[in-house]
């Protein structure tokens, strides 16, 4: 059984910083996985933000490149999503999940998914 659990949301004024955490147990990490980030804002779909392969390699939705950092430590089973200049339009549930390595990052199905953890920017 593999478990994502996020972490590191909350209330943030425009401008403003947050770093979300997503650590992953079982067997996720000593396999070779891929690692996403997706965001989903109140009456919209959820959207593809940003995706780590093992090896380091990232994938960003354009419209976020510059401003969020994907990033993973494969011995701490974490991945990271560092967000700055933080907009009222970035205000979602931010969800990380789990794919096998390989195929699109951005458009192929995840097989595990975190809970979500909400992410408030204020004008």
């Amino acid at each position: 059984q593999v478990q994502l659990a996020e972490s590191g949301g909350g209330l943030v004024q425009t401008g403003g910083s947050l770093r979300l955490s997503c650590a992953a147990s079982g067997r996720t990490f000593s396999r070779n996985y891929a690692m996403g980030w997706f965001r989903q804002a109140p009456g919209k779909e959820r959207e593809f933000v940003a995706a780590i392969r093992r090896i380091g390699t990232t994938y960003y939705t354009d419209s976020l490149k510059g401003r969020f950092t994907i990033s993973r430590d494969n011995v701490k089973n974490t991945v990271y999503l560092q967000m700055n200049s933080l907009k009222p339009e970035d205000t979602a549930v931010y969800y990380c999940a789990a794919k096998p390595d390989g195929g699109n990052y951005q458009l192929d199905p995840y097989d595990y998914w975190g809970q979500g953890t909400q992410v408030t920017v204020s004008s």
